[in-house]
């Protein structure tokens, strides 16, 4: 009877049939089979006809009876995994069985996991345990557990929520290849990612908003936590030091995560993030061309009278260092990251939670231990953060040994690689390490990092190429300009960075009281850069040529090809301009000789081909001025030959200054 009436889909009929049998002949394999099927109907999202009068059939018996089914038919599954989703349903239809079941079934899931040996927290036992029979367990008034024990399921939450959202784009790319949307995969909507964890299906593996879940039902017992902080030293309080610890942690890693997925994306979305530029966090230098120290009393030349009337950048060079890392103010480029008050704000409430973490010993202890569980110290994101973290508040020899640290991380992962770019990764450790050592005054340490960094640099880069920078308006003395910066980690972004670097470098040796030529020489190549913010800086250089009396660079016709300062040497070289002596020329019998390229020029297919007129008028215009009143034809003829260079890319001629005098360089700051 019961068949028939279920084949011909009579709903009440059959469940009262259902009922009957189910109470008569509790034990018998077909009745079993035909539970069997019910219940996997009401596991399927299926909408199939059939599928919903399965349903509808098994809500037609009473309430007691189908509880009892449910209990009996978990008992039948030897899977872990199916007997936990048969128990689910039970705890779902019937709240009050998660007094008694509801723990039962989480250690369940949990001893699975160490069975099974799990190498991730994002496992089908954890989410089944953490996003399915955790909240039930909570969220139920009648259940009361233990503190240990609740702290126990916090922290397995915990750790995989925050797994799960911090996962690499290499790990979900294995499960789910490379079909996601950008828009699905940006770190402000990363909360419904669509992989699959092993063991469940893509529906299953689901979490929708994983960061409103762990705040949400992880936090739902943790009030009035902060009063507390203060009173560990009161027994009674005690209690609440995992409660604090455990909020704190939850804030902490939030936030470090979308700062880094919002300066690092490909780290998170692997191809999906091509078109979003990363960005590394850096000491500013953009006070290098300052200087306000210039003697204008000397050798003013014509060039020179038309620089008074320009606004002069102040240098910040001398600027009292103390209280860094208490509210550095950090400049992000506009263009390059539009939500950036979230992502400094994220920075801000990460950092300061880490401060509270580690601000009294019971917190410091219980956060390190939680670390230790986690092995939070493979995470290569978290690495970023710290990085970042240490480098703000001015630790720079702990951000170095961070630096080191995330080297050997990512010497365990497979690095994601912006096409163009280079490896990602080397670039952002090789210009934070170059960005330390400056910090501590170790110049060479600091010339060497850049050098190396230079061999990832893409060319051409455009000389015109500029970033919005916060350019200082007024001339202040008590003017404090950005102590860091969010820097575009690309080439046509860092290597002008390098340049200044560079140019920080030399600087500082080339402007003492002591002669250094080479050091006076580097300097002059470098101030070309981003002309005419160095022109301050080129005339104090041009001064001290002029008090020596002489000035010895082997290099200059190599690597000097801005027309400004081509006119100035050549001036030097005049009766008005003192007749200095300049050995610019490495060997001068090669260099006059008209059939080849001259020693220490560019190859002659290297020179652009200027119009005529051009040409006649920017060597009348440079080189006339007393270059053809008595001065040497050697000379004259390398400046004419220099002006034919004057339109060559820049950058290209600095970029291939730091390669190919890398040992020089090296050299002149040991």
């Amino acid at each position: 009877m019961y068949t028939i009436e279920r084949n011909a889909e009579r709903t009440s009929s059959a469940g009262r049939l259902l009922y009957d049998i189910f109470v008569n002949f509790p034990d018998q394999p077909v009745v079993w089979r035909e539970i069997s099927v019910i219940t996997s109907a009401l596991r399927n999202d299926s909408q199939d006809k059939q599928t919903q009068f399965l349903r509808g059939l098994f809500e037609t018996l009473p309430g007691r009876i189908q509880c009892e089914m449910l209990l009996k038919a978990t008992e039948q599954c030897f899977n872990t995994l199916e007997r936990a989703e048969m128990l689910l349903l039970l705890l779902r239809r019937f709240p009050d069985s998660v007094v008694q079941h509801g723990v039962g079934l989480g250690e369940s899931l949990l001893e699975a996991e160490n069975i099974e040996d799990q190498e991730s927290p994002v496992n089908c036992y954890r989410k089944l345990f953490v996003c399915d029979v955790l909240p039930l367990i909570v969220n139920n008034p009648d259940v009361r557990l233990p503190a240990a024990l609740l702290y126990k399921y916090l922290n397995k939450a915990a750790e995989f929520y925050i797994n799960y959202v911090t996962r690499s784009a290499l790990v979900e790319n294995q499960y789910q290849g490379a079909q996601d949307t950008p828009d699905l995969l940006s770190p402000s909507k990363r909360s419904s990612q669509k992989c699959v964890i092993e063991g469940l299906t893509e529906k299953s593996s689901q979490i929708m908003d994983p960061w409103e879940q762990v705040f949400g039902d992880i936090l739902l017992k943790m009030k009035d936590v902060s009063r507390y902080i203060g009173n560990y030293d009161n027994e009674a309080h005690t209690k609440y030091k995992t409660q604090v610890v455990y909020s704190t942690v939850l804030v902490f890693f939030k936030n470090a995560f979308q700062y880094v997925s919002s300066i690092q994306p490909s780290l998170f979305q692997g191809p999906n993030a091509a078109n979003q530029t990363p960005l590394v966090l850096l000491e500013d230098v953009s006070s290098v061309y300052g200087d306000t120290d210039i003697d204008r009393s000397k050798h003013v030349h014509k060039k020179r009278k038309l620089a008074e009337g320009r606004e002069k950048t102040m240098s910040s060079d001398d600027e009292d260092p103390s209280g860094k890392g208490r509210n550095r103010h950090i400049a992000i480029p506009a263009a390059e990251l539009p939500n950036s008050a979230e992502v400094l704000e994220s920075f801000r409430l990460a950092r300061e939670s880490w401060e509270l973490l580690h601000s009294l010993e019971p917190l410091d202890k219980e956060f390190t231990r939680i670390c230790v569980s986690w092995k939070t110290d493979s995470w290569l994101w978290l690495r970023i953060f710290l990085t970042d973290m240490t480098l703000y508040q001015g630790q720079y020899k702990k951000a170095i040994a961070s630096l080191h640290h995330l080297a050997a991380l990512q010497g365990s992962h497979s690095p994601q690689q912006i096409p163009g770019q280079g490896p990602l990764e080397n670039q952002r450790a090789l210009i934070q390490l170059a960005t330390c050592h400056f910090a501590l005054g170790e110049y060479r340490f600091t010339c060497e990092k850049v050098l190396d960094l230079m061999c990832y640099m893409a060319l051409p880069i455009q000389e015109g190429t500029k970033l919005q920078e916060e350019q200082p308006k007024l001339k202040s003395k008590f003017r404090k300009v950005s102590e860091l910066k969010l820097w575009p980690c690309t080439s046509a972004a860092i290597m002008p960075y390098c340049l200044r670097l560079l140019l920080a470098c030399f600087k500082l040796r080339a402007f003492t009281d002591h002669r250094d030529d080479i050091a006076l020489g580097h300097a002059i190549v470098l101030l070309q850069h981003e002309w005419p913010r160095g022109e301050s800086l080129f005339l104090k250089a041009i001064n001290k040529i002029c008090q020596q009396g002489n000035f010895q660079y082997e290099n200059f016709f190599n690597y000097v090809t801005n027309i400004d300062m081509l006119e100035e040497f050549a001036y030097l070289r005049t009766q008005e301009g003192g007749k200095i002596n300049l050995e610019l020329l490495p060997n001068q019998g090669i260099l006059i000789k008209t059939s080849s390229p001259p020693l220490g020029l560019l190859q002659q297919e290297f020179l652009p081909v200027l119009q005529p007129s051009v040409q006649t008028a920017d060597r009348h215009h440079t080189v006339t001025r007393g270059i053809t009143k008595g001065v040497k034809e050697d000379f004259r003829l390398a400046m004419e030959r220099q002006v034919s260079r004057c339109r060559e890319n820049l950058m290209t001629v600095l970029h291939r200054f730091c390669i190919n005098e890398k040992v020089l360089l090296l050299q002149t700051l040991a």
